[in-house]
């Protein structure tokens, strides 16, 4: 082989992208066999495609975990589901043992996927996130999970964590590379946000509610940077 056709073939064999890798165990498989065609099913019957990318919400009060998934530019709520337990009450995580949940944008990549969780399935939420970093927050391993018993997590029934978990496997294997969560203490509307100012967090809420302002508008989720250790919003393109 002619000398400069080596030279152009080894760097093409090195950009190559190798495919996503996503944890998995025969425990979650077995699940999805189980779980993901009466999924498939639902989502059909919402007028949705299955294997879309999806989207995810909590808001500590009233306890509810949102799965949204996109349809055409926009996402469309899909399914609620009651939280079982989580801990610490209303307000973000900043340290280690505080016992308390983390509020904020997060986002999950497929390796924070655990199919071999002693909670049954575990998504790890990605706290501390940039914004956490930026301000000493300490702490990690925040999960959304089954066993519904929590210390710092976000604590489903097994039934629950299922779906939400083969949800979220299969986005990321029909390639979408990684989950946005955003976490609330309740709805940010101006409403709620009065009748909790007595709250030492409502600082914070009013810091995090342009973002939800952005979602409740478009359906799509903002675009989250942190600039000079706060949160930044824009609308996605």
């Amino acid at each position: 082989m002619p000398k400069f056709l080596i030279t152009l073939i080894i760097p093409l064999l090195f950009a190559a992208s190798p495919k996503t890798y996503i944890p998995d165990s025969k425990r979650a498989a077995d699940i999805r066999t189980k779980v993901w065609p009466k999924l498939q099913g639902d989502l059909k019957a919402a007028g949705l495609k299955d294997g879309q990318p999806v989207f995810i919400r909590i808001f500590k009060e009233p306890g509810i975990l949102e799965i949204w998934v996109k349809s055409g530019k926009q996402f469309k709520l899909f399914k609620n589901y009651l939280i079982c337990a989580y801990s610490g009450g209303l307000g973000t995580k900043t340290k280690d043992r505080d016992g308390k949940c983390p509020e904020g944008y997060y986002t999950i990549t497929p390796t924070q996927l655990n199919p071999v969780s002693t909670y049954h399935l575990a998504l790890n939420v990605g706290y501390p996130n940039a914004f956490d970093q930026s301000r000493g927050y300490t702490g990690n391993a925040i999960m959304i999970h089954g066993y519904c018993a929590s210390i710092g997590c976000y604590a489903m029934t097994d039934p629950m964590i299922e779906e939400i978990y083969t949800m979220v496997y299969e986005a990321f294997l029909h390639g979408q590379k990684s989950v946005e969560v955003n976490i609330f203490p309740f709805k940010l509307t101006n409403a709620n946000i009065d009748k909790y100012s007595n709250y030492h967090y409502v600082s914070f809420w009013q810091h995090l509610k342009p973002g939800y302002d952005i979602f409740e508008k478009t359906h799509v989720p903002p675009v989250v940077s942190v600039v000079n250790k706060n949160y930044s919003f824009a609308i996605a393109r």
